[in-house]
């Protein structure tokens, strides 16, 4: 019991600081120097910042790393609901962070080109450069939202463990589902119909909510409440 505790806290910790790494990283740093559509903007931020640049990156390599202990811990914790769904649940969360690995490092080429000062890049016209840069990025984003339909997958097994838990409040089930759901739905149409980003945007605000809340409340689950999860029909020992 106090092994399973410790096992669940880390992973409560782990997936609270992701996401705080998360909203830094991306929704502050790269928000803050990636300017859609616009080449010579994003190569001058870039450029004129490469110290920030590379600590979002930095910041990545955190996330990952928060993603991988809370894969170990989520198993760790929901296996005695159903060991063989846990392990699914756990091996999709990992195949996610691999994914989101191979993003990544999309960024670091990224900074390799806008970092440089001159000599690597000594056979590179200005748009050349550019276009190279926005390939890469729009490639790291559209890598990373392949991920997340792996990461919606994962969620929705949490969730399925968690209907057959006795522990985990019905609230966070039902918005472990939701999240899986709009994991789902925005990264699908994201992926196979690119040109109705207009209309992805609105559903991903709509699936905001839960898909941010289902995240932060299993940490919060994990780091506060540690029994292990009881399947329904028998009782504790």
């Amino acid at each position: 019991m106090l092994m399973s505790a410790a096992v669940a806290r880390t992973g409560g910790i782990s997936i609270i600081l992701m996401a705080v790494a998360a909203a830094i990283t991306y929704g502050t740093i790269h928000g803050s120097l990636i300017v859609d559509g616009d080449a010579a903007a994003t190569i001058s931020h870039l450029t004129a910042s490469p110290l920030l640049f590379r600590a979002e990156i930095l910041g990545w390599v955190l996330i990952i790393a928060c993603d991988i202990i809370a894969a170990w811990a989520l198993y760790t914790v929901l296996k005695p609901v159903d060991k063989g769904l846990s392990l699914l649940g756990a091996w999709l969360r990992l195949s996610y962070t691999a994914v989101l690995a191979v993003a990544v490092s999309c960024l670091v080429i990224v900074s390799l080109l806008t970092g440089s000062r001159g000599q690597e890049l000594s056979g590179f016209t200005s748009g050349e450069q550019q276009a190279e840069v926005m390939l890469l990025l729009g490639a790291f984003e559209a890598v990373w939202s392949i991920g997340l339909i792996l990461f919606g997958g994962h969620l929705l097994i949490v969730g399925l463990l968690a209907l057959r838990s006795r522990n985990m409040p019905k609230l966070l089930t039902f918005l472990l589902l939701l999240a899986a759901a709009g994991y789902a739905v925005v990264h699908l149409s994201r992926t196979l119909a690119p040109g109705g980003e207009n209309v992805i945007r609105v559903v991903e605000w709509i699936f905001m909510l839960p898909m941010t809340a289902g995240e932060l409340g299993l940490g919060l689950w994990l780091l506060f409440r540690v029994p292990a999860p009881r399947v329904p029909g028998k009782s504790a020992s």
